[in-house]
């Protein structure tokens, strides 16, 4: 069996390696490159903590398991390093800890003492949660490393115009210069994903939500956790660079638009979290605008639609989500049943809950 991946982000990525593994031949197409889009600029927080509702949280806390699988499997860029949070603080840090307890998550509540032993530079707040089982990724690293492990075939710089059908099934994909042949096709292109399975009836409504992401100039080690203060997320990577979100609370932040350059935006951020890390000299050197892949819902749109064996995997929230996903849709793509409990987490994210809208 041939499978055709649209899209070379983590999502794509994810799913050539696990549709590979399963021993389908794959081919990634992409009108850019790897990680070219929102997966270049992703924040790379692997996390439960943040979830819209039950099923959601059960779907997130399954893909930090299914992380840790992969990681056995693979030598991918991610550390365990386990988050630090202080977003809100009072009854409602409390009632945060409490809910997530009662979900069955590892949430343990820390005094200003202990945070300070943790993270010697931050000015400590006076407690914090701390969630063991998080982690982070370099998003871009991790994709390119997915790909090359898939042994997949890659085309790169080369846009889909459109997806191949003959009596009601895909047959491939139109690119320059012709038709790449395929048993089955999956949308995994993010914010253009749409544009591809409208032409078939697919609705797939997004929301246009722009984000900016600024690294710093590298600095000696000086933060050892993700870090989710009332200023907003940031973490250090392996490379020395701190890595934050303009944007405060980035993960429900729901701008339709950005209100001044990425530039003024990294500076705005970048002042923040000086106070934050009042020892550290701070310099933002980098940058990055991206639109994030947002159903309108917010929530993952993974399975079958349109044309038979046209399939679809779109999600805000991609670098926690890219394992566990592709290994229920690659099952799929590749006509092998679930099990219950893969069934269950995947059934809430179905592409027909759009089709009536």
């Amino acid at each position: 069996m041939h499978v055709v991946i649209i899209g070379a982000g983590i999502i794509g990525a994810s799913l050539a390696y696990s549709v590979a593994q399963a021993g389908a031949r794959v081919t990634v197409v992409d009108a850019s490159g790897p990680a070219a889009a929102a997966s270049g600029r992703s924040f790379g927080w692997i996390n439960a903590n943040f979830f819209h509702d039950t099923d959601h949280f059960r779907l997130r806390a399954a893909g930090i398991d299914a992380y840790r699988k992969l990681c056995s499997d693979l030598a991918l860029p991610v550390t365990f390093s386990g988050c630090l949070c202080w977003e809100d603080q009072g009854a409602a840090l409390d009632a945060q800890a409490q809910a997530l307890v009662d979900l069955g998550y590892a949430a343990d509540i820390l005094s200003s003492k202990q945070i300070a032993a943790m993270e010697p530079h931050i000015k400590a707040p006076d407690r914090a949660l701390f969630f063991q089982a998080e982690a982070a990724a370099d998003a871009t690293a991790m994709t390119h490393a997915l790909l090359q492990a898939s042994g997949a075939r890659r085309v790169m710089g080369c846009a889909v115009e459109a997806i191949e059908t003959s009596q009601g099934r895909a047959t491939g994909v139109r690119i320059a210069g012709g038709v790449l042949k395929a048993d089955k096709v999956v949308v995994a292109a993010g914010t253009a994903s749409p544009d591809l399975l409208s032409p078939m009836g697919v609705n797939l409504p997004m929301l246009r939500r722009p984000g900016v992401i600024f690294h710093t100039r590298p600095l000696p080690r000086v933060v050892s956790h993700v870090c989710v203060a009332p200023i907003g997320e940031f973490r250090q990577c392996p490379d020395g660079r701190i890595v934050m979100p303009a944007a405060v609370a980035h993960q429900a932040d729901q701008s339709s638009a950005i209100d001044a350059t990425p530039a003024d935006l990294a500076t705005q951020a970048c002042a923040r979290l000086q106070k934050i890390l009042p020892d550290v000299a701070l310099d933002w050197e980098e940058a990055n605008l991206a639109m994030r892949p947002v159903p309108q819902d917010g929530l993952p749109v993974v399975g079958a639609c349109g044309a038979d064996g046209v399939f679809t995997s779109v999600m805000h929230s991609g670098v926690t989500l890219a394992p566990i996903v592709a290994q229920i849709l690659a099952q799929e793509v590749l006509e092998q049943p679930l099990t219950n409990a893969q069934a269950d987490l995947i059934a809430p994210y179905r592409p027909d809950r759009f089709q009536s809208a």
